[in-house]
């Protein structure tokens, strides 16, 4: 138990490299800036205040959103999703995966639950005792299930979830303002020290890193930048992006997009006075999500779903179906009955032809 414990310490001290090393660039990149630039470098008094101020805004902002996403607790299920002690031990005397399932939709049939695994069966954490809520996985280096897990990121060394992935896209979109506006303002002074315009000082060599290192990260964050607002566009995580979750009627990649403007709430919340902000305003709980395949209508009776009998021979409570499938169930029925309709026409045409050729034959 003793090495186990202690590699697993090991393994959390070392996760914390990235962390430190992009801690240490963007305190040399402050130090670079302000020091050997602003005051040693650029003469007019304007120009460095001017480049002061809105350095210090894009810093400051910079800084709030990567500290937020790096010390948000991911959001576990809650007990709710739970097995009972009872089924719980029952669960883990069961050998056979059929019977386990039995167990699993029995428990499943009060809780909020639309997706699935690929086979059908209930989702299930075995290293986390719970059962897993839509769009909830098991992150393997937290060791803990995540709600809304899109991925685990070294470089904040935490999960990004449904906690904190607000804070994860405010913080690439500042660090993208950070690196341009860095680049832009250090671009005329690094082809002055490279033209050899101003004599060859120390501010020379932090001033022409300055700008490599600022160019570099601007290129690699602003690609992914540009993903993550495709994806909250669509409201997928990159987990879904990559595997569609599966719903009653199959997978569906597109299973949780409500359209562009209420996808974009979902994540930043109602208040646009608070977008910009690294502030916890997401919608929702992070363990239910509205879907566009179904809507929940109390007015409706619930609708009992009689899972496979290889899976499990309990009835399962879902919600009832959308409006659009029942306006689509009910023009099949319409459908159905025109046919019908017209089928009957036909025979009867039949019919009175054969009888007036019976009658002109007869004549």
């Amino acid at each position: 138990m003793a090495p186990t414990h202690v590699l697993r310490c090991c393994q959390r001290g070392l996760a914390w490299i990235p962390v430190i090393f992009i801690s240490l660039v963007v305190c040399w990149s402050y130090y670079a800036y302000v020091v050997e630039l602003c005051i040693l470098t650029i003469r007019s008094i304007g120009e460095k205040i001017i480049y002061l101020v809105f350095f210090h805004l894009s810093f400051g902002m910079f800084v709030w959103s990567y500290v937020k996403t790096i010390f948000s607790k991911p959001a576990n299920p809650s007990n709710e999703f739970c097995l009972p002690k009872a089924e719980k031990e029952r669960y883990e005397k069961e050998e056979k995966p059929e019977f386990q399932q039995e167990i699993l939709w029995r428990a499943a049939t009060n809780l909020p639950l639309y997706t699935r695994t690929g086979t059908g069966a209930v989702r299930y954490c075995d290293r986390c005792q719970v059962i897993k809520p839509d769009r909830c996985h098991h992150c393997s280096a937290c060791d803990m299930c995540v709600l809304k897990m899109d991925h685990h990121c070294p470089w904040v060394n935490n999960c990004v979830g449904f906690s904190n992935y607000k804070f994860f896209i405010l913080f690439l979109a500042y660090s993208l303002v950070y690196c341009l506006f860095i680049a832009a303002t250090v671009l005329q002074y690094f082809i002055k020290f490279w033209t050899n315009e101003l004599e060859d000082t120390r501010a020379k060599f932090h001033v022409l890193f300055l700008f490599f290192v600022a160019a570099m990260f601007c290129i690699s964050i602003l690609s992914l930048f540009s993903y993550h607002l495709w994806l909250v566009g669509k409201n997928r995580s990159t987990i879904e992006a990559f595997r569609a979750p599966v719903f009653r009627t199959g997978s569906d990649k597109n299973g949780f997009s409500l359209g562009f403007r209420k996808n974009i709430v979902q994540v930043f919340g109602d208040q646009k006075k608070y977008w910009l902000l690294p502030v916890f305003t997401s919608q929702g709980d992070g363990m239910t999500f509205p879907t566009r395949l179904v809507n929940i209508d109390p007015e409706q009776a619930p609708v009992t779903l009689y899972p496979e009998p290889s899976k499990s021979a309990t009835d399962v409570t879902v919600s009832p179906l959308s409006e659009s499938q029942n306006r689509l169930l009910s023009n099949e029925k319409q459908a159905n009955n025109v046919e019908d309709y017209l089928a009957d026409d036909n025979i009867k045409s039949a019919e009175s032809e054969t009888i007036t050729v019976s009658m002109e034959s007869e004549s």
